[in-house]
This record gives C-alpha cells, structure tokens and sequence, in this order.
C-alpha cells in the first residue's frame, strides 16, 4: 500500500484543502446562540456533502438541538479495521468583536514565528482540526480510489454547549457507531516541532450555589448590623474551599485519587515544561495549586476547586447601599480517574449546607458531572499513532495529559465500549475560545499528513 502516493497528493492538494477549510470557517455555526441556528444547519449539511463527495453514506440528523452528521465507508472490507472519527462543527461565539484584529469569521491569513496561521473563530477547535481527518480521508480515496481501513464518521454541532444531545443520539444510533477505536484530533502538541497524544482527561463537576436570606433587597443603613447578608455567607463558604496547602475540603474528595505512578513523574519531568513562562505568558508570576506537586502533576494529574462567577447585590456604577436578598456562584471542579463525579456532587452539598449560617436557605444544582479518563498507552490503536506521528515528524510523540474535559471520550467508553486515541495538533498560543483565536499552517498540513499515515498505518497491522 503505496502511503508516500497519498501523502504527495496531500501535499499536492494543500492549497485546496485550505480553501475548503476557509468555507467552513465562514459560516457561523455558534451552537450557543439561537440566532444562529440556521448556521448550524448550514454547516452539517457543508460536512455531509463533503463526506457523501467522498463516496460515504452520509446523512445530518436532526436532534433535540443542532443536527449530527453521521457517515460510513465500508469499502475496505468486513476484515478491516475500523475507525470512528469524531468531531464538531459548532463554534464557541467570538464576543467581544471588539478583540478582534480581524473579522472572526473571515479566515485572514498572516506571517508569524512558524510561518503562515490563520485567524479565524474555529480555526483550530474544532474546524480546523476535522478538516485534518477530512482531508486525509479525501487524499486517499482521490489517489487510491477508496479507503484502507473501515471510516464511519461523527460530527456534531454541541460540544461548545456540553454536548446535550449527544447521548441520546449514541444510545439510538449504537449498532452503526461501535467501532475498535474513535480518532479524535481536539487535543494540542507539546510544542510546534512534537507531536503529542493525550492519554489522560480530566472530568468535571459544573455547579451553581445560591444563598438567600431576606424576602427583598434591604437598607444597609437600616438593617445593617440586624440582617443576615448573603454575600458575606457565600464568600465565607466559598473561602473555606481550599486549605492553606491547596488541598480542596470537600468531604471525601480525594476518595479514589492515587498517586502518579514514579515513571509517569520521571517522563513529565523529562518534558522540561517551564511554568514561569507558561504563567509569565497570561501576566501571571506565583503558581497556585497544590503545594509538593509538580507543575505538570497539578495541571494533568490533581483534581481542582474553582469559583468561576459570583453574583449579588448592586454592581452598577456609582454606589448603593443595599445588602442583598441573595447572592450565587458557579463552581467547578475538574476531576481526575478514580473519582465518583456523583460523589464529589453530594461532598459540595453537605460541604456548603454544613457552612450556612441559620436563617438563611442554600440551594446547589448541578449542571453536569462527567469523570475523568485515563487511555491504555499499549493500545494497539495508539501505538499505530505513535508510529505515524514518529514518521512524521522524525522524532517519537510524547504522552501527555490534559486538564481539560472531553466528555464524549467517556461516552464512547460507557455507551459504544470503546477507547479514543487523542491525536491533535493545536498549540498553547492558538488562543482556543478567545479573540484572534489561530491555527499555524504547518500545524494543518503536517496534520492531515500524519492523519494520512495513521491510515495507512492502521490497514498494514491488519
């Protein structure tokens, strides 16, 4: 199987392939914005005509929400392997526009340090890194006429919104999703000249807490020193999250965490990860965390408490002298294997009720619970990886973890039996979910090649 025949088409076809990406950049498919449901729409029905262009099966179905794309390619043979590859068409919105250096949905190319990026809302998450598969799978069917291994296809439009829809589409579609293992490009590199695979996710706990005290807004001056006031009561729970080491103090938060095993330690060391340049990067100069713990093992391997919003009272211009009625916050916890994410829910409750001071009501709804994951290195599938990624870049993949969620990973786990190879190509300064958010050229062709090779890979272990 000639796979240096493909990869000279993919080179061959780069400039194609950036414009089919530049169409897909254009449309403005933010899955969080009912406006644009039309957009979504739009872009599913763009990635079905791709793949159907291809010679798959494909069909958008149409969900509680935004529609999924789903497709297949058989012509490899029952004795092939077979892949699922996942993605998502929906984008995170691109406020403040003000940000912006260039409009967020015209992909505008510029120099940088590594040569040619593009900018644009999506460029890397997740539009960017599908056209990678994409355009792998198009090389080999344009110079070989098919596909080596078995290809079904799943692209969704809500993973910016937590996925709502997705497992109910799983559960209904499961006999034509299960597959030996699903690719997903999401992920990022170790840096621009080493590929990566991530073999460790961290889940989340989402949840919002709300105190409530008197039936109204009051007079500070008039009931201050009598009334009970909300936001103090929150902010003193709130404040008890962490001790003075870091360690979260939530009762039986840390039932199921074990130790980073020594060798793991040893190869995150080896990484050289400089995390005076990684904080001096976003103006920051003291790390947080965990005191004892390296940086890469706090980041990837210890589960985390964060407040990410917090609300109540007068936050208008000038001042008001009130105490408020109520006072909320949204908390998040992001978990690493071994923990129960029902569990860490239960530990928040009794932690935040057994803190409230009488006469005032304490209410905790969680949105979302999700645990983390740890993927198999010996896994035939990723090794596959490792070997195309290594000839790729003439230098092996280093494993890393990640501290964000990919739910979907767990899903695929739970519901279809199947394991996920992380293969991704994104970089920490790509600015995922934020203004001038980019993707390096370099990074989207040596992608679609690896993705190419990762094919090839796959049909010669068979």
């Amino acid at each position: 199987m000639d796979t240096q025949a493909v990869l000279d088409r993919v080179d061959a076809n780069l400039q194609e392939s950036q414009q089919r990406w530049f169409s897909l950049l254009r449309i403005p498919s933010i899955s969080a914005q009912p406006a644009h449901a039309a957009d979504c729409q739009a872009a599913a029905e763009w990635v079905r005509a791709q793949l159907a262009g291809m010679g798959f099966t494909a069909a958008v179905h149409g969900t509680a929400g935004h529609p999924v794309v789903l497709a297949h390619h058989d012509g490899a043979g029952e004795n092939a392997p077979h892949m699922l590859f996942y993605g998502h068409y929906d984008v995170q919105p691109a406020e403040p526009l003000e940000l912006w250096d260039h409009p967020p949905f015209e992909p505008t190319v510029v120099e940088g340090p590594h040569g040619a990026r593009v900018y644009a809302r999506g460029a890397v998450d997740d539009k960017g890194q599908v056209m990678l598969w994409l355009e792998a799978l198009r090389a080999w069917v344009d110079e070989t006429g098919g596909l080596p291994v078995r290809v079904t296809v799943l692209v969704e439009g809500e993973e910016e919104v937590g996925s709502p829809n997705l497992e109910a589409f799983l559960a209904a579609h499961r006999a034509g999703l299960t597959a030996d293992a699903a690719v997903i490009s999401d992920t990022g590199m170790w840096d621009v000249r080493t590929p990566a695979l991530t073999t460790r996710l961290r889940g989340l706990v989402y949840a919002q807490v709300t105190v409530r005290a008197a039936e109204r807004d009051l007079h500070s001056g008039m009931f201050g020193g009598s009334a009970l006031n909300p936001i103090n009561a929150l902010t003193r729970i709130l404040g008890q999250l962490h001790d003075e080491q870091g360690r979260v103090q939530l009762p039986g938060f840390y039932d199921g965490v074990t130790e980073l095993a020594p060798e793991q330690a040893a190869a995150w060391d080896a990484l050289g990860f400089d995390e005076a340049a990684f904080l001096g990067g976003i103006g920051l100069s003291t790390p947080a965390g965990e005191t004892g713990r390296s940086a890469l093992e706090r980041l990837w391997a210890r589960p985390t408490a964060d407040v990410n919003g917090i609300w109540g009272g007068y936050q208008g211009p000038g001042s008001k002298t009130v105490i408020a009625a109520e006072a909320g916050a949204k908390v998040s916890f992001r978990l690493v294997p071994g923990q129960d994410p029902e569990r860490v829910a239960e530990g928040l409750r009794q932690f935040v009720t057994s803190r409230a001071p009488e006469g005032v009501r304490v209410e905790v709804e969680v949105f979302s619970g999700a645990p983390g994951i740890e993927i198999e290195a010996a896994g035939p599938v990723l090794q596959a990886a490792r070997q195309a990624l290594a000839a790729e870049y003439g230098r092996d993949a280093v494993l890393i973890g990640c501290g964000g969620s990919i739910p979907v990973v767990e899903s695929f786990r739970r519901m279809l039996g199947m394991d996920s190879v992380l293969m991704g190509f994104g970089l920490e300064d790509d600015q995922v979910h934020s203004p001038n958010e980019k993707f390096e050229v370099t990074c989207f062709h040596h992608g679609i090649r690896s993705h190419a090779r990762l094919l090839g890979e796959l049909a010669a272990r068979c």
